[in-house]
């Protein structure tokens, strides 16, 4: 397996792409790591990457992307490999598959040792048969085995006078549920001499992923541009009698074939009138395959990926290329819960508070529109019933970087999640740090699920709600805009640069010129909307 052609260091997909250097990536992601250890933990850090498992029974392999916190402190691209770090000294050894001789006839020529360490920057690599033995040798300095016990957590095995550790990730994911869990290890020397530590590790690295490096902030920033240009080619190319995955092809053919993003972040989702309420469509039993008709709102969440840092956007416009009164009303609600959302963001502020006042701004809106009544209520009060998670019933938005969701929103010490409509879907309720990256995509749908339970005779909220109005906006589907966004030292910058307001996206959809000449919308935070992508102009598709 041939190592890209890139010049040493240099991560790229060819010379007209986007350059970055694996030391000042991935190689300050280590340091931060060990910056947070030192001093108060000796031993070795320890991760196993991700392997690549076949189809089911059959013997295909998927595209193979690595495991996330692996991806953060190796940049190794590769499956079945493993990394250790000694925390006193800094090395790092990277464990690799020792792979058959025949191996060479399907995949090219097979890399030595001396071959990976070099191209991804390491101290030293040894095949994965070596793993233990090394481990043995860095934490027991070649002490005798001495019988104890073994004990997952912090705890002194008997008979053990070895104060290294071997640190190991345990920890639930937020956002999935899921339990990462750590290696197994064979190693009875290990086992009985050491102490094995799965508590220390996983907060502190996930920590590590909230705040992004500068080198991080670069490549989110590239690759959301390249989203956003996407966004924009889908929205001139798309019409009326089009299938919903035909947005999608557009939309990974340019990402790919300008800019070599072979990954996209999540599945696409593409959904037209009534499937825009659907807020994750594009599933496997839905595959993005409805045809536009001239009255519907499309809803269009799609994002690149480029080693491993994904942007997440969302565009909704209309088919037809022209607002109708129905869509303009509901767009320009969503639009103003993001520019409240921009007005408020910096560091200290709660996104808690952010996702209530995005609530705000899309049910001020809906009063205005005589969808929502008072009742002598204020705006306010109408949150704290809840009211606003009938329209908007997900979160205002969630950290972004190597994973879509990315980790740390309800790590131990910050805001727990609120069990309640709307805000149990909040992937986090934090206050607000410089350098963390975050989606802020307010929405409004009409969900008959939604619709019909707060509508029902025993809902407090029924006599808030115009029934006859929401009866003709079922079927309407439901607008959504995502941008990914920065927080600064005193506010936040846009990355995304997608047409946003109403007349932008005429414009854009009507075969105008993007990006613009002017910026007429400032308060949409776009910094660089005039002088966008560091990149050659791509090739015409």
């Amino acid at each position: 397996m041939p190592f890209t052609k890139s010049a040493p260091g240099i991560l790229s997909m060819g010379k007209a792409t986007f350059q970055v250097p694996q030391d000042a990536l991935f190689g300050r992601n280590r340091q931060k790591l060990l910056n947070e250890l030192k001093g108060s933990c000796e031993g070795v850090i320890f991760l196993r990457g991700g392997n690549n498992p076949e189809r089911f029974d059959s013997d295909h392999e998927p595209i193979f992307r690595q495991e996330s916190y692996f991806w953060y402190l190796t940049g190794v691209k590769e499956p079945d490999c493993a990394v250790a770090i000694d925390i006193s000294t800094q090395q790092v050894t990277l464990f690799i598959p020792k792979l058959p001789a025949d191996y060479a006839t399907i995949m090219g020529r097979i890399q030595l040792p001396d071959e990976w360490k070099d191209h991804y920057q390491v101290d030293q690599v040894k095949y994965l048969d070596e793993m233990e033995s090394t481990l043995e040798e860095t934490l027991l300095d070649d002490k005798p085995a001495m019988n104890g016990h073994t004990t997952n957590g912090d705890t002194t095995h008997a008979g053990s006078t070895n104060n290294k550790k071997l640190y190991l990730m345990k920890g639930p994911n937020s956002d999935s549920g899921n339990m990462y869990e750590p290696p197994t290890l064979e190693s009875k020397r290990l086992q009985d001499n050491t102490i094995i530590d799965v508590d220390t590790l996983f907060p502190i690295l996930a920590e590590c992923r909230v705040g992004k490096s500068e080198t991080e902030l670069a490549m989110l920033r590239h690759v959301t541009e390249v989203t956003s240009f996407a966004h924009a080619y889908v929205m001139r190319n798309i019409q009326p009698g089009n299938m919903e995955y035909q947005g999608e092809s557009l939309f990974r053919h340019y990402c790919y074939y300008n800019y070599g993003c072979r990954l996209v972040g999540y599945t696409s989702i593409c959904g037209c009138g009534p499937n825009a309420a659907v807020l994750h469509y594009g599933h496997a039993g839905e595959p993005n395959d409805r045809q536009l008709e001239h009255d519907n709102i499309c809803l269009f969440d799609m994002g690149a990926e480029y080693f491993g840092y994904g942007s997440d956007v969302t565009c909704s416009f209309p088919a037809s290329g022209k607002f109708n009164d129905r869509q303009r009303h509901i767009y320009r609600g969503v639009l103003q819960a993001q520019i409240d959302v921009y007005n408020m963001l910096k560091p200290g502020v709660s996104y808690l508070d952010c996702h209530k006042a995005a609530e705000a701004a899309i049910l001020k809106n809906l009063i205005a529109m005589g969808m929502v009544t008072t009742n002598d209520k204020t705006v306010e009060e109408l949150v704290e019933m809840r009211l606003g998670a009938v329209f908007m019933p997900h979160g205002l938005g969630h950290f972004i970087g190597i994973d879509t969701h990315d980790v740390g929103g309800y790590l131990p010490g910050h805001q727990p999640r609120i069990d309640e409509p709307g805000l149990r879907k909040l992937r986090t309720a934090r206050d607000m740090k410089e350098n963390m990256t975050l989606t802020v995509e307010p929405g409004c749908y009409f969900i008959d699920h939604l619709l019909d339970g707060a509508l029902a005779e025993e809902s407090p909220l029924k006599p808030y709600l115009n029934e006859t109005m929401i009866q003709e906006y079922r079927g309407f589907g439901g607008v959504r805009l995502e941008d990914v966004v920065v927080i600064t030292k005193d506010g936040c910058i846009n990355y995304t640069l997608c047409p946003r307001t109403i007349e932008e996206v005429e414009h854009v959809m009507s075969g105008g010129k993007w990006p613009p000449t002017e910026d007429k919308a400032p308060e949409l935070r776009r910094e660089r909307l005039l002088d966008p992508n560091p990149l050659p102009s791509p090739p015409s598709l």
